[in-house]
């Protein structure tokens, strides 16, 4: 039975009480309700449909130890790659709970891709070691489906998607809920707990892998509510998007898996001029320097050499997606260029995914653990959802029956949902360019 469930109407507002309110269904948010007790009732909501995420997207895989040894280097390449800006704590959990997330997501019917019976492990950017667990190139969907498949299995799970949240409900600095818009009407959703898993910034740039919806909403609303953000100036580009002249629609991501299975990066002149398995930001800085030495817009990724059979078989997205922009991989370099990829600041949070405003956490792209520093290691995005999402869950496991419900009376909201939108893309802008003085223009609003 679960312990609250219930609405009713005030005027031309909504109210609906629940035990648990999770804003976002990326791996976090998805994996956060998974992780939650199933008495508890819970409410999803998602911007768009519940696929349309920046979790979908993801291609190359998710890094994890591959036993206890390597605990110990797979922190080291961690901080390596964060230029040992790191939490180095939260980097410990990371590492040190990475094997028993992977089985969980096992557990829960992830295809991870195999060798005989063992998993089969790749090697990207500034791993020392091949320790990327995948699902050919199409991990993230791949991990996406099988959790929304469990996630609607579940009675205590309701799914509102289609639902813009405006802002959080809160009393003193206590959350009690949100306010969601849908179908152009106002929802109170009262909850003893919030988590938000709103995800990154990349909708905010003229170029991007991310989904254009994804528009630092959870930031704004943290900005509007006095909570603390983080490192907000770490700003990762991904080396390798498919070179595109269109900035009306996002990049495609050409994964950092093709360089961890070969992929040499060449210049115009077909000449290799770095080493494709550094660090991102490292290989996104060697590429500009020599767009400038060449006065070219694009290098290219060459990964002709290996067996056409295994390339597409290996990165079937890949491939059919260059395919419909004329380019066959298994016989042409692709033409790619650095594009805004991930945001290493967000909501400042502790090693539970606690915020610094009461009953409220934040997981995945829109906190910030510190577990990336100034840039994150590749494929420790989606282990970093799942890690800290269920710490996240489990903390509100242990607490949540202790705690009362709150349902202070709200007014109607007087304004439009574009304005509402407008008003968050607004806030969050503005902070950017505050902080962000030498970014130029990067950013789309201006």
């Amino acid at each position: 039975m679960h312990l609250i469930e219930c609405m009713n109407w005030q005027g031309d507002i909504m109210n609906i009480f629940v035990d648990v309110l999770i804003v976002g269904t990326g791996v976090s948010g998805l994996y956060s309700a998974l992780n939650l007790n199933s008495d508890l009732s819970i409410i999803l909501v998602s911007k768009n449909s519940i696929s349309e995420t920046n979790t979908f997207l993801a291609q190359g895989g998710i890094s994890t130890a591959r036993n206890i040894r390597d605990i110990p280097l797979f922190v080291e390449d961690t901080l390596k790659a964060g230029q040992y800006l790191n939490d180095n704590a939260a980097v410990k959990v990371l590492a040190e709970e990475s094997i028993s997330n992977i089985n969980q997501i096992l557990e829960l019917g992830m295809p991870l891709d195999k060798e005989d019976t063992e998993l089969s492990y790749t090697k990207e950017g500034a791993h020392s070691i091949n320790r990327i667990v995948h699902a050919k190139d199409r991990t993230g969907k791949e991990l996406a489906e099988s959790l929304i498949k469990e996630v609607k299995k579940r009675s205590n799970i309701s799914i509102y998607e289609d639902s813009y949240l405006v802002d959080i409900l809160k009393e003193n600095n206590i959350c009690c809920g949100g306010i969601i818009i849908k179908d152009n009407m106002q929802y109170n959703i009262y909850a003893k707990m919030v988590i938000l898993a709103t995800g990154g910034i990349g909708g905010l740039f003229k170029n991007s892998t991310n989904r254009l919806s994804i528009t630092a909403d959870g930031l704004a609303i943290a900005l509007k509510n006095h909570i603390k953000l983080k490192n907000l100036e770490y700003i990762q580009f991904h080396p390798t998007a498919f070179y595109s002249k269109d900035t009306t629609k996002r990049r495609f991501l050409i994964s950092e898996s093709l360089r961890g299975e070969g992929g040499k990066l060449i210049n115009c002149n077909g000449e290799r001029f770095t080493d494709e398995l550094m660090p991102r930001d490292i290989v996104t800085k060697a590429i500009n320097d020599e767009l400038k030495k060449t006065g070219t817009t694009h290098v290219y990724l060459d990964i002709s050499f290996l067996p056409a059979d295994y390339i597409v078989n290996r990165f079937p997205t890949i491939y059919n997606e260059c395919i419909k922009a004329g380019i066959d991989i298994t016989k042409s370099p692709i033409p790619v260029s650095p594009t805004q990829h991930y945001s290493m600041g967000g909501i400042q949070v502790d090693l539970y995914s606690k915020t610094n405003m009461e009953n409220l956490y934040a997981v995945g792209e829109v906190s910030c653990t510190g577990v990336h520093g100034a840039n994150r290691l590749a494929s420790n995005s989606l282990l970093e959802g799942l890690v800290f999402s269920r710490r996240a869950a489990e903390s509100i496991n242990k607490v949540i029956y202790k705690i009362s419900l709150r349902h202070p009376a709200f007014p109607q909201l007087d304004k439009s949902l574009a304005e509402l939108q407008k008003e968050n893309t607004d806030i969050i802008l503005a902070e950017f360019k505050r902080r962000l003085v030498n970014l130029n223009d990067e950013l789309v609003n201006n």
